[in-house]
């Protein structure tokens, strides 16, 4: 049941990275879920924005914490197309996120065990539950394209 869960929340998230692509930015979407329920939702948009700051998962982030709120956000699913850099771990660690699952696991920066491993770090105060690897052909095809096209 959770698979199939994280699969219809990680489609979301892959149709969201497809907008950013729309965009001509890095195809990255993000999901965030409370109670089954998605409370926040973001693209990668550092170059629109002109912030380097307005990644997907921060996006998810904020939008989250406006609609609900708070910006501690307690019981929530976060659901990325990729693993997420350090900045947005660190992000999701003074949140409170409760889960992580991304798709495409990110050689060069991932921050959630490809890496670095900051989202289970004993040093904090607070640590977040990993799932990696959903989807993740899909999502890993899409950036792969992405770049394929660019160069």
């Amino acid at each position: 049941m959770t698979e199939e869960i994280d699969a219809r929340f990680m489609r979301r998230a892959l149709a969201l990275a497809r907008q950013a692509e729309q965009a001509g930015e890095v195809p990255v979407g993000a999901v965030l879920v409370h109670e089954g329920e998605i409370v926040g939702e973001g693209f990668n948009a550092p170059i629109g924005e002109h912030d380097p700051t307005a990644h997907a998962e921060i996006r998810a982030l904020r939008d989250a914490a406006r609609r609900l709120g708070n910006y501690r956000l307690p019981g929530t699913t976060l659901y990325v197309t990729l693993e997420p850099c350090s900045m947005c771990a660190g992000a999701m660690i003074h949140a409170r996120i409760q889960r992580l699952v991304f798709g495409a696991a990110d050689p060069r920066t991932g921050a959630a065990g490809s890496v670095f491993d900051i989202a289970v770090s004993p040093r904090h105060n607070h640590r977040i539950a990993v799932t990696g690897g959903v989807l993740s052909e899909e999502c890993g095809e899409l950036l792969r394209a992405f770049f394929r096209a660019r160069r």
